[in-house]
């Protein structure tokens, strides 16, 4: 039978304390930190210092033992949600991830990451072959020292250097990733070299057996997690997205994910933090993933979990065993060994790599950050009598020490250094596709017969859309098994494009399709007047997909073409408005403008006014001279138009402005349209619900049967 210690009510009622003290004064001062551009894990692992025994240890010792007593039961709780923290903040970190930028960056890393170990190894052993008797712990030799204080040099703390790179907002600049990867890289290699010189401490000799056991054992995990780990994970959200679970059960299962590899790296003899950032990356990367599950997840580890953990380690410090001159001394020596190698080391991989001097400068700083693991590792060398009460001060000051200097040293480094040319394009084409409400580089789901319409739809989705964002093409009919739908491929440009073939009743299967981890639905509108002009398919997709859907209807010329050409679109018609479909109808219209180098006409339509008969004649004779007579539209219109041609033109797209008084809004753009010569109308379209079928609006339905042009409808899900 199982038997529990069961902490006594005076035990939980101190656990609760702590809880308490540490959260509020980590977060009081993390959030002062902020306010003077500091990160917040500065605030919070000062925080611990100032609760330890450094300085309430000191000036109230019976608050301080009350608070924070000797007790092995007391500290195992409060060290149990630490590390809950530190583990959800690396599942986190693997969310933001890019494994192909990495990749992309591969001679970098490891180049940089074996500068940034050679050198503190190599420095630190001579410091410990250097370092004073008083240092050495009692129960082990020197040699066993050096190799300890060197292996300890070697540690980059990964979550400080996560958190740092984030809240500067570095962690997407290529020099942040390639911090992350080289970070990893230290980590998995110092832990695997302390579980050597830990056998070695303990046994008093080299324990080949053990490690080769653990590098094996890391090496299978790794490899399993990237040939059918993601295979795995992805089943698992597909049946998560089919079974409509909810936004907690996948917040469960994420948990899940990262405790479980990370008890599988603990148990390879490697930090738990390795598994939860692999469980990260493996979430972060699933084509089926809810981008809401790290938000969810980031909370909880931001604002309760994360500043625990760093408060704790800030704990563990006790700066009075400084007062000794010759402690005080090997501090300085130490940090200034732990700093110059890390620095020296990352600077000089980075240039054998072909890095500029200032990305090697920043790698070096960051990866300089050791933190709290760095804390763990002077617990073992301490509990191993490696390291005596002088040398884990000496060990916990540098840790502290490095990661209070690395914000303030990259914010200084990356002040009025923007990257490369390709880098700052990168960013700026990132941080736009954050701020849109439909260009993303997320699934898209074409439903399709391979007519005529998906033609269309494929030409838009290609030169609209992200080329990173992959295509599904959702074969749909009798035939679909044999169905060539090469044209509609050939459309979407290069590519990921896969084919689902489906026999079954279509607007079911895009329902049920829609579900699989897809950011938009894109589907055709038939050309022909006679009919319907929402098919089931479209009605289905925006009923029942609870996405932004794209419906395209080809122009009425090519209603009888079996395989038209892919059409390419000179003149684009843009109705703005400040409605948000009409906006998301924007992004789309400028990114077709901008592929196809079409010139778009930015109309706005305002209620006629009473400007008198002489006014009247004039703008009749005008009419396809609206520019002329802009004066009579709203000012709000000429804003809304201002700001679209702003956008348009950063896009090098050629733009002119059409404003117009109009009683009829959709009459107005039909008009507009014939005027021009436009061959593409894209319209944003509120979605209404009439009795049981979606309705588009009035403009909506004016345009569809009153325009011959081409024309694409954008509508949004309501929020």
């Amino acid at each position: 039978m199982l038997s529990f210690i069961q902490p006594s009510e005076h035990q939980v009622l101190v656990f609760l304390v702590q809880i308490v003290i540490l959260l509020a004064v980590a977060r009081l001062l993390g959030q002062l930190c902020r306010s003077i551009g500091q990160p917040s894990v500065v605030g919070e692992l000062a925080a611990g210092v100032i609760l330890g025994p450094s300085i309430l240890g000191r000036g109230a010792p019976d608050v301080f033992d009350w608070i924070f007593p000797g007790d092995a039961v007391q500290s195992g709780m409060l060290f149990t949600v630490g590390w809950l923290g530190v583990m959800l903040l690396l599942v986190v970190t693997g969310f933001e991830t890019d494994l192909t930028l990495i990749a992309r960056l591969g001679r970098a890393a490891f180049w940089v990451t074996a500068g940034s170990l050679l050198f503190p190894f190599a420095f630190g052993l001579a410091g410990g072959a250097l370092a004073p008797d008083s240092l050495v712990g009692a129960d082990t030799d020197r040699q066993v020292f050096a190799l300890f204080l060197a292996t300890a040099l070697t540690i980059s703390s990964l979550p400080v250097i996560a958190k740092i790179l984030t809240e500067l907002r570095l962690l997407r600049r290529n020099f942040g990733q390639l911090t992350l990867a080289c970070g990893m890289a230290n980590d998995v290699i110092g832990w695997v070299l302390l579980g050597l010189i830990a056998g070695l401490a303990s046994s008093g000799r080299l324990d080949l057996r053990s490690l080769l056991t653990t590098v094996a054992g890391l090496v299978v995990f790794l490899a399993i997690a990237a040939a059918v780990g993601q295979r795995i994970v992805d089943a698992v959200l597909q049946a998560m997205r089919r079974r409509n679970i909810g936004l907690g059960g996948w917040v469960t299962m994420s948990i899940i994910l990262a405790i479980g590899l990370g008890a599988i790296t603990q148990a390879l003899g490697v930090e738990a933090v390795l598994g939860a950032f692999i469980g990260g990356i493996l979430l972060g990367r699933s084509r089926y993933a809810r981008h809401d599950v790290e938000e969810q997840l980031e909370t909880i580890t931001v604002s309760f979990l994360a500043p625990i953990f760093f408060a704790t380690a800030g704990l563990r410090v006790d700066i009075s065993l400084l007062g000794d001159p010759e402690v005080l001394l090997w501090t300085f020596i130490v940090i200034a060994l732990a700093t110059a190698s890390k620095f020296v080391g990352s600077m000089l991989g980075a240039r054998v790599a072909g890095l500029d001097r200032r990305e090697g400068m920043a790698l070096g700083t960051a990866l300089n950050a050791r933190g709290a693991l760095e804390i763990v590792i002077a617990t073992v060398g301490l509990s191993l009598g490696v390291l005596n009460d002088a040398s884990y001060a000496i060990v916990v000051v540098m840790a502290i020490v490095t990661s209070v200097m690395a914000p303030p040293l990259l914010r200084m480094l990356v002040r009025g250094w923007a990257g490369s040319p390709e880098e700052q394009a990168r960013l700026k084409r990132e941080e736009q596709m954050a701020a849109n409400l439909l260009l993303k580089p997320g699934r898209i789901l074409i439903p399709t017969r391979g007519g005529v319409a998906s033609r269309y739809v494929a030409s838009i989705v290609g030169s609209g859309f992200p080329p990173e964002a992959p295509v599904t093409l959702m074969i749909v009919g009798d035939d679909a098994k044999t169905r060539d739908v090469s044209h509609v491929e050939e459309a979407l440009g290069p590519r990921l494009v896969e084919h689902v073939r489906i026999s079954g009743d279509p607007s079911e299967s895009v329902v049920s399709q829609s579900v699989l981890g897809f950011d938009v639905v894109a589907s055709g509108l038939a050309p022909t007047p006679d009919a319907a002009p929402i098919g089931p398919i479209s009605s289905a997709a925006l009923t029942g997909s609870r996405l932004p859907v794209v419906l395209v209807r080809p122009p009425r010329s090519v209603a009888t073409a079996e395989t038209p050409r892919v059409p390419r679109f000179r003149r684009i018609l843009l109705p703005v408005s400040a409605a948000r479909p009409s906006r998301a109808a924007a992004e789309l219209a400028v990114a077709v403008a901008a592929a196809s180098g079409a010139t778009l006409y930015l109309l706005h339509v305002s209620a006629p006014r009473d400007t008198g008969p002489v006014r009247r004649i004039i703008r009749t004779t005008l009419r396809s001279h609206e520019r002329i007579v802009a004066s009579y539209a709203d000012p709000v219109g000429e804003r809304l138009i201002d700001a679209a041609e702003r956008n348009a033109r950063e896009n090098g797209v050629e733009v002119r402005r059409v404003l117009v008084n109009h009683q009829s809004r959709g009459g107005a753009i039909v008009e507009a349209a014939d005027d021009h010569r436009c061959d593409l109308i894209m319209l944003g379209v509120e979605v209404q619900d009439a009795a049981g079928e979606p309705f588009l609006g009035q403009t909506a339905e004016v345009v569809l049967s009153n325009s011959d042009a081409s024309i694409a409808l954008v509508a949004l899900p309501s929020r």
